[in-house]
């Protein structure tokens, strides 16, 4: 019974209808909504799950941090030289390494690049460059913005390669809800023109050669994502631009199985009790297979949609990442 009303809560709460906004603005004047955080969702938690901890951000010993680097620089009429960040951490010993980049979560809307830090420290120790990225939400541009900011940093990962020692060739990418859905997207259109956009680091590929998904949807065209019931200011009408019958060949676009094709790279889903979340999989997964392409899928059982963000979960979240990053790219150890 408690397990069935958390379902009923969540579902209502992180899907059919907008979150509570706390909207403030940052010194560039950006419009922030502060209403997704591991804290605030910890309290909303922990009530079903009172063992839960949210997993602190703790450097090891062999890795090196570099904060609030700048990738681009956006400069239009109106993003006046809106400055954007990314972290990076990178093994101390010189040598060059396969590398990810991760995108948050938030609806969309909400959430920051801090959510991903705990778990980016934690993958650079096993020997991973890793890169927790800023992108345009919703309240600051719609899509495909964030596509195009995402791509710019890949960008800049390979014209910094040297500096951080990447691997130019093993690029991977990860996400987590809103920005598991920006992964599966970004990672699937490798070479596709019309989403490179144009926020710098020109002269680059975009390209990807993996990708890490948590619970971030697949197909926005899916029963389990189009039946729900939305208000017209939930995320997915929000950041799209319109619901799916006034947009609906945006609603395509956005959905990553649509891209899907023999040249795909590999892909790791990790999903919760909430299926919904994950909308397409069991579609996606079908073609990965028929189409002869490297695939893994792992699920907690429960009813916890950022369960990367807390014990007991975290640390398997990173196992799973670490064995599949190193399965593509590191066969041989």
């Amino acid at each position: 019974m408690k397990q069935h009303l958390l379902s009923l809560i969540c579902g209502f709460v992180c899907l059919s209808s907008a979150p509570a906004q706390e909207v403030f603005y940052t010194d560039q004047g950006i419009p922030r909504d502060s209403s997704f955080t591991a804290e605030g969702s910890y309290l909303k938690y922990k009530k079903y799950y009172p063992e839960i901890k949210v997993a602190k951000a703790i450097l090891p010993d062999n890795v090196a941090e570099d904060r609030d680097v700048v990738y681009t620089v956006l400069d239009d009429s109106v993003n006046k030289k809106r400055r954007m960040y990314l972290d990076v951490f990178y093994p101390k010993k010189r040598g060059t390494y396969p590398a990810l980049i991760m995108v948050h979560g938030g609806g969309w809307r909400s959430g920051d690049k801090s959510l991903q830090i705990p778990m980016a420290m934690q993958i650079a120790k096993s020997g991973f460059v890793t890169v927790a990225v800023e992108y345009q939400l919703s309240r600051e541009a719609k899509y495909p913005n964030a596509v195009y900011n995402i791509k710019s940093a890949i960008r800049w990962m390979r014209a910094n390669a040297e500096k951080y020692g990447i691997d130019t060739s093993k690029i991977a990418i990860s996400g987590c809800s809103a920005g598991g859905q920006l992964a599966v997207l970004t990672g699937l259109t490798n070479g596709v023109e019309k989403l490179e956009g144009d926020h710098g680091n020109d002269g680059f590929s975009s390209d990807i050669q993996a990708i890490v998904d948590m619970d971030g949807v697949l197909n926005f065209l899916d029963p389990q994502s189009l039946n729900l019931t939305r208000k017209p200011n939930s995320p997915d009408i929000d950041w799209l631009g319109g619901s799916f019958a006034e947009v609906p060949l945006t609603w395509k676009e956005a959905s990553g199985i649509y891209w899907v094709d023999k040249n795909s790279p590999p892909m790791l889903i990790i999903t919760s009790g909430f299926s919904r979340f994950t909308a397409g999989k069991y579609e996606l997964l079908g073609m990965y297979n028929e189409l002869g392409l490297y695939n893994e899928h792992h699920s907690f059982d429960v009813n916890v949609h950022p369960y990367w963000l807390f014990h007991p979960w975290f640390e398997p979240t990173v196992i799973y990442t670490v064995n599949f990053l190193d399965k593509i790219f590191n066969p041989s150890n």
